[in-house]
């Protein structure tokens, strides 16, 4: 039997990137996903080839009732909520002195208000089922902070912290609560930080001297980390950040 089957997902911010790559593998494993992102026309065409096992629901994480008015509708459509993965993200970069307040205030509505906003609405349904697992997006900058991503890297940080808090929380409820934390992957994700950086050749040569394993990772690298943490393989397994990175923190 497929390591998720029957499992009913919610996956925040899963149409690009880690999250599509994610998405890809929960649904091969056996479950059925509402993937949500503000991207509409990208999202709808993102699942069509997931038939009945996917659904796409349009969402600003940023709004409350928005991500209310989400997880309520589509865990009508899936008969319940076996798991949260939170994806969404904003990167910017650039010396604090000219970082401008409304961007640092985006970085934090989107990397760390909108989770929050996710785990309190998905949490009720959750507790009715009886257990669940939460899945957040961190990244290696909330373990190890660089030049010009000060907005970026304490917002991870918060997103890592939130993690261990809920899991004790949730506990007693058999809802357990990780945080991946990728380093290096090769995304259009990253260009913020690639142009603060110096651009492509300059991150190749940073990696290069940093990274162990010599290069970035992808996303299908870190898609299997999901699927392994939404399954009951991970049932003892609970306020981890687990770092994806080629071996570049220690």
């Amino acid at each position: 039997m497929s390591r998720l089957q029957g499992k009913r997902i919610l996956f925040i911010g899963g149409v690009t990137n880690i999250g599509a790559a994610a998405v890809r593998a929960i649904v091969n494993e056996g479950a059925r996903v509402a993937v949500a992102d503000i991207n509409e026309d990208a999202g709808r065409e993102s699942i069509r080839p997931y038939g009945d096992a996917a659904r796409f629901f349009p969402l600003d994480v940023r709004d409350e009732q928005d991500v209310a008015a989400y997880v309520a509708a589509a865990a009508e459509w899936l008969g319940g909520v076996d798991g949260l993965c939170q994806n969404a993200g904003y990167l910017r970069a650039g010396p604090v002195d000219q970082f401008a307040v409304e961007e640092w205030d985006m970085v934090y509505a989107i990397n760390v208000r909108a989770q929050f906003l996710g785990v309190k609405h998905a949490v009720p349904h959750m507790k009715r089922a009886g257990k669940g697992s939460i899945v957040n997006m961190s990244s290696l900058a909330g373990k190890h902070g660089g030049p010009g991503r000060a907005a970026y890297s304490s917002a991870k940080a918060a997103v890592i912290g939130m993690g261990n808090s809920l899991a004790s929380e949730l506990a007693p409820f058999d809802i357990r609560v990780n945080t991946l934390c990728p380093g290096w992957i090769d995304t259009p994700f990253n260009r913020p930080a690639i142009d603060f950086i110096g651009g492509d050749n300059a991150v190749e040569d940073m990696v290069k001297a940093t990274v162990p394993m010599g290069r970035q990772g992808t996303p299908e690298e870190v898609a299997p980390i999901y699927v392994y943490l939404l399954s009951d393989e991970s049932s003892y397994v609970t306020s981890q950040a687990l770092i994806i990175d080629g071996g570049s923190y220690s």
